[in-house]
């Protein structure tokens, strides 16, 4: 049984869950079985006394922090707040005069950039209660509601508990591949996924459909695992957000501009898809590009802190960037500081990362890093090469 962290998920359990887009022809997900017997010690040279003594050390990063949260991280959140409204109220007024073109493409980056940053840095960092400290009833994990068509309560399910406890572990994690893709050598191979390619890129443009699907599995019910009531329940949750969200980008605001109606339509839809193909491009950057370490259900076995500590460095990597860069990530571009401390403060990954990055190096474990164009080029090439049996190029 997996170890039980004091913090690290900050959700539980929620009692709605989401699913991934159904796909007619998609397999039933089946792992090639596996004769190790392996923790995840085995994965490191690391002795058992090393590894609960590097968790001790990150335990102690992550508490000085927690001692050290106070006024200015409040304003670092409420001032990304104020700037990312102002952004979109500019954009959308922009949309209005959309028929001008250069309104049209300064008003559809703004919205871009608006919905990247309440999706990234506010509605992901704010439903894992990093703000939550704070009393503020109005960025509260408990609360925010973000400008997506998947509800809070499935997100943080399928996100905050199952991907952060079971981080890359095959057949657990059900972000490698969102049930969707081959990107794991440990799932056996059928003609399915010479469409690995197509998929990713379907998967990125309707990127927030797919995390609202993200807990339907499919793949269960076509098993006989999981019963149709269940799945029915989940669908109407996420037909009601979709719905709303909808509502508000394809048919209010069009509406409200009147004869401007398809500029704004136009608009708001490339807003969206600009989000998408980011966001999924930022979160497959984090676990799969060369040096990301997948691991299997076996080591997951009487995991202990510290092993869980290893497994999150292993299983993720960071991008390189500067200080814009990194805010338009939601700060994912430390996704190893995040999987280590998902509940501090995002503004404070930054800062400790110089830590973490030195502890890698004093154990001898790999601090994966690197540009985002190499991040995902890499990726692609392991899509593409799952696309074919193991072995095949």
């Amino acid at each position: 049984m997996t170890a039980v962290l004091e913090n690290p998920t900050h959700a539980e359990p929620g009692p709605e869950e989401t699913g991934r887009e159904q796909h007619p022809q998609r397999p039933v997900l089946e792992l090639v079985p596996s004769s190790r017997r392996e923790d995840v010690a085995a994965t490191t040279d690391l002795t058992a006394e090393q590894i609960e003594e590097l968790g001790r050390r990150l335990d102690a990063i992550r508490d000085r922090v927690l001692a050290e949260r106070g006024a200015s991280d409040a304003e670092y959140i409420r001032g990304v707040i104020r700037k990312q409204r102002a952004l979109e109220i500019g954009g959308r007024a922009l949309l209005f005069a959309g028929v001008l073109p250069p309104a049209w493409i300064a008003g559809t980056a703004m919205l871009s950039i608006a919905k990247i940053l309440e999706n990234m840095e506010i509605g992901h960092n704010v439903m894992h209660g990093q703000w939550d400290w704070m009393r503020d009833p109005k960025i509260h994990s408990s609360t925010w509601e973000w400008d997506n068509v998947s509800s809070s309560a499935e997100w943080k399910h399928s996100h905050n508990y199952m991907h952060h406890t079971y981080t890359n572990v095959v057949g657990k994690d059900r972000d490698v591949g969102y049930g969707i893709l081959r990107l794991s050598e440990e799932q056996r191979w059928t003609p399915y996924y010479l469409g690995n390619p197509l998929y990713n890129v379907l998967l990125s443009l309707f990127f927030e459909y797919g995390v609202a699907l993200h807990d339907l599995e499919v793949e269960k019910v076509v098993a006989g695992q999981k019963p149709l009531s269940r799945v029915w329940q989940q669908i109407k949750s996420i037909g009601r957000k979709t719905g709303r969200q909808i509502l508000k980008d394809y048919v209010a605001f069009p509406a409200l501009a009147g004869p401007f109606f398809l500029p704004v339509l136009a608009g708001n839809l490339t807003a969206n898809l600009v989000r998408n193909v980011w966001t999924h491009a930022v979160i497959f950057c984090g676990h799969f590009p060369t040096g990301a370490v997948q691991f299997t259900e076996e080591q997951l076995e009487d995991e202990s802190r510290g092993e869980w500590y290893v497994r999150q460095l292993l299983g993720s990597a960071n991008l390189d960037g500067g200080r814009y860069f990194h805010l338009m990530t939601g700060q994912l571009s430390f996704q190893i500081e995040h999987h280590l401390f998902p509940d501090l403060p995002s503004n404070r990954y930054a800062e400790i990362a110089p830590e973490v990055r030195e502890l890698c190096r004093e154990y001898g474990l790999e601090y994966t890093t690197g540009p985002l164009w190499k991040q995902y080029m890499q990726v692609l090439g392991t899509i593409n090469r799952l696309a074919l049996p193991n072995g095949k190029r």
